[in-house]
């Protein structure tokens, strides 16, 4: 039996794949947004280029790993194999902040992670626009363009900037609202800008001193709460809870505490 590969060599292979597919990205920007569909609400939106660019990244993964499984945003699991014991399973974000890339906004990405047996070892967040590109191995620490990140030192949460994001729902986004006006009186100010896998990698370079959310898919999760965790960042839920659809908080450690405390006071974790 092969042996299983590293978290380098899955990180290799993502950076290639999410570099070709960010690239599609942008041409496909450049060349005009077509094919705008609507997926949970009227307000959340998929384009011609999601779908695209998801089809090219499992299509290259399949030449690439034929054995490992895929999960991603647009189409699940599609036929891909199921990740047995040591398997890998890559989780596919194919343009993190569609909204912002509709609009023509520099703040969207693709994402893109490498799982096994449930852990992730690997992920690379590519800015389509930019391309800027942050990575990360489990254990290996989160790299931008060759530089080590560490994240914010800032104790003092009334100090802190802190980003966060709002569902689709409108039932949601009225709870979460209420959370960040309840919220900003207690922090330096609060920064909403609309691709959870971008505001984490700026919280792991301490650009953002803290990310919280709440409705957050593994697609959203994967690759970039691999480069926060690595960068020094706890990545949690609240009260012990691992991150997820509940709430997502990537937080300094002398940060932690207080911003968690007051997220589960203010409920940030309820509503619909």
């Amino acid at each position: 039996m092969p042996l299983p590969p590293s978290s380098r060599q899955l990180l290799d292979i993502a950076v290639e794949v999410a570099r070709k597919a960010a690239e599609t990205a942008h041409r496909m920007r450049v060349d005009g947004v077509s094919t705008v569909a609507t997926k949970s609400t009227d307000t959340d939106v998929v384009t011609a280029a999601d779908r695209a660019v998801e089809r090219q990244v499992v299509d290259a993964l399949r030449r690439l790993r034929p054995t490992d499984a895929v999960l991603g945003e647009e189409y699940g699991a599609g036929d891909t194999p199921t990740a047995g014991p040591g398997g890998v399973r890559w989780i596919i974000d194919p343009i993190d902040g569609t909204v912002n890339y509709l609009y023509g906004l520099p703040y969207c990405a693709v994402s893109l992670a490498a799982e096994v047996d449930g852990e992730v070892v690997a992920g690379v967040v590519r800015n389509v626009v930019t391309g800027d590109e942050w990575t990360a191995t489990a254990g290996g620490g989160a790299y931008r363009d060759g530089v080590r990140l560490h994240c914010s030192t800032q104790t003092d949460l009334g100090q802190a900037l802190v980003a966060t994001g709002f569902g689709y729902d409108p039932a949601r986004r009225s709870h979460q609202a209420r959370v960040v006006a309840e919220l900003i009186p207690h922090v330096r100010d609060i920064r909403r800008m609309g691709a959870a896998s971008l505001d984490m990698c700026l919280a792991a370079e301490g650009r953002l001193d803290a990310y919280f959310e709440k409705g957050l898919a593994p697609w959203d999760i994967a690759a970039g709460g691999l480069v926060a965790a690595e960068a020094g960042l706890r990545v949690t839920g609240l009260r012990g809870l691992p991150p997820g659809p509940d709430l997502l908080l990537a937080v300094p450690p002398a940060l932690f505490e207080p911003l968690h405390d007051r997220l589960a006071d203010l409920d940030a974790s309820g509503g619909p």
